[in-house]
């Protein structure tokens, strides 16, 4: 009866999201059955309105209404269609999750992103490859430091994931440091690797470095800051752009700010009320009940409203000012959710203010429609974000190959290129595993019934089951690099490394145990996204879905999830 798509040109220009002010012209046909006398588009969201459609004509069974409307304030913006014939309205919504159109009552509207027409992503960064490093485990050589707390651990020892008391402190150190990862940069490049993103990097008690300790100085164990300076400067000969973890919600409890184990010169917030840092934090019972990230007191939360601190960090002489001139093109933000609004904006006004800096935040879901703290967030409206790290498109490729439902793959991953800004979209990170998930081989192959860590600890697949996860993790690699994003690289992914939930999946790099078929693999995806145009088609048909970029198709079979790349002309 309705011939409406949104995701069709035909019926809605441009695609997906739009900055304000543009026109958006509409295309509406309705069946000659339905004996349509009018139609209006109707949209609410920070503007509201009505629009009335204007009768083009009639053409093969359809009476065909248009119109074009601008949406001059940027945000999220529902619409529908209403469709009068005599005295009577019909409503038109979405007919489920793809953008087609069906009359009916209470049905989903379509969602149309508004953004700042300034708005616009890094540079530098487009089209990239990023590999991931967890700093502690990618790479070491020796250089006499150890840690000055915890346990220091040769290369090939298995991870610590209990002290005997029964509590993980994540202070089993493997020494991973500058040092090691100039050694391996050819071996990036030969990846087609642009950017290296790290986990943080500075000063810290823990292997993860989540919990800072100062964010002015690069933790001894890593390296020093000449060292830093010498990385930056091999990575820019290679065309390697660096990207810094930037953990603005919480500090360390072990830290100079917080200073509960007195470890650092000066007075801490746990040590005193004067203490210049005491208006950070949030306490309930001075010192020993504070608030902290998702109860952990390791990691006390910085107050969402700080000034102090959002200047210290984003300020004049503050941590991105400091790591930013040093050379550094981009930051991740650390749960982004939990940062508030006028800090994101102040961050990323002082990062667009040092040049083509890029911005990226870790953010679960949709991030067009994302709401924390009771707040609709505004994270790709043009003021915050450049892009998210794409979870949803991880969890449509682990979707697909649970249920081999290739419309419901197309419609998940449609609905990010609708919603998303187009340079957000592909300033978006596609993941397969970060340092927060089990390790991609492992999800798509391994054990999943055993009950206690010490038995997923000591869990290797058997050969046969590895071989099969390695076929499915060729099929989810290749279509993570032909998605429209950056294609993101856990470290040691690509030899298919093993383990689980953190920080079983946070292993020494496997020196020595490469699985030299899958990273051949990963060259190739490599040497061909660097010949990818920035567009993306995407269908599915016939138990196939196929995806294009430029002269290249990858077509995936929903039946057994084999997968072929087609060359145009070979």
């Amino acid at each position: 009866m309705l011939k409406f798509d949104s995701r069709n040109t035909r019926y809605k220009k441009p695609f997906g999201a739009v900055a304000a002010g543009n026109t958006v012209y509409f295309k509406f046909p309705v069946s000659e059955d339905v004996a349509a006398t009018g139609a209006a588009l109707v949209y609410r969201g920070a503007e509201e309105g009505k629009l009335s459609l204007t009768k083009f004509g009639d053409a093969d069974g359809f009476t065909v209404f248009t119109g074009a409307a601008v949406f001059n304030t940027p945000g999220i913006y529902y619409y529908r269609f209403e469709i009068y014939r005599g005295g009577e309205t019909l409503y038109a919504g979405r007919a489920g999750a793809d953008g087609r159109a069906t009359i009916g009552e209470w049905l989903k509207e379509w969602q149309l992103t508004v953004y700042d027409p300034s708005f616009k992503s890094a540079e530098w960064l487009k089209g990239r490859i990023i590999y991931h490093i967890f700093p502690d485990r990618f790479c070491r050589v020796e250089d006499g430091k150890r840690p000055m707390y915890g346990r220091f651990k040769s290369w090939g020892k298995e991870l610590t994931i209990f002290d005997p008391d029964g509590v993980y402190r994540a202070n089993d150190f493997y020494g991973g440091n500058i040092k090691g990862v100039l050694t391996r940069l050819k071996y990036l490049k030969s990846l087609g690797v642009g950017a290296i993103y790290f986990s943080p990097v500075f000063d810290s008690h823990s292997n993860h470095r989540y919990d800072t300790g100062d964010y002015m100085r690069i933790d001894p164990l890593f390296g020093s800051e000449e060292e830093f300076k010498m990385l930056i400067s091999e990575c820019e000969k290679l065309d390697i752009g660096i990207i810094l973890d930037g953990v603005f919600n919480h500090t360390g409890a072990d830290s100079l700010y917080f200073n509960k184990f007195g470890r650092y010169p000066g007075i801490g917030a746990y040590q005193s009320k004067n203490s210049f840092y005491y208006p950070w934090y949030t306490f309930i019972n001075y010192p020993d009940e504070y608030v902290c990230w998702w109860g952990v007191t390791v990691v006390p939360t910085v107050r969402r409203d700080c000034e102090e601190f959002q200047n210290f960090i984003a300020g004049e002489g503050g941590v991105i000012e400091k790591w930013t001139e040093l050379g550094v093109k981009g930051w991740r933000l650390d749960v982004a959710d939990e940062l508030s609004t006028p800090f994101l904006e102040k961050i990323r006004k002082k990062v667009k203010s040092m040049g083509d800096v890029a911005l990226i935040g870790e953010v679960w879901e949709d991030a067009s429609t994302k709401v924390s703290y009771g707040e609709k967030r505004s994270y790709l409206f043009g003021h915050q974000l450049d892009g998210t790290m794409n979870y949803p498109f991880r969890t449509a490729i682990l979707a697909l190959f649970k249920d081999r439902n290739g419309a419901e793959f197309v419609n998940s991953v449609m609905t990010i290129a609708e919603n998303y800004p187009h340079d957000a979209l592909y300033q978006s990170m596609i993941l397969l595993g970060t340092h927060d998930t089990v390790r991609i081989i492992t999800a798509l192959g391994g054990d999943h019934t055993m009950r206690t860590k010490t038995e997923r600890l000591r869990y290797r697949m058997p050969h046969g089951e590895y071989k099969e996860a390695q076929r499915k993790l060729k099929t989810a690699s290749a279509i993570q690099y032909f998605l429209p994003g950056l294609p993101t690289i856990y470290y040691g992914d690509e030899i298919g490394m093993q383990g689980y939930e953190d920080p079983i999946n946070r292993r020494p790099y496997a020196y020595g145990y490469e699985d030299v078929e899958l990273l051949a693999h990963y060259r190739y995806l490599g040497k061909i996204h660097a010949d990818f145009p920035e567009e993306f088609s995407i269908e599915y048909r016939r138990n196939y879905i196929s995806i294009t970029r430029g002269r290249y198709t990858l077509q995936v079979s929903t039946d057994d999830l084999s997968y072929k790349i087609i060359e145009v002309g070979v």
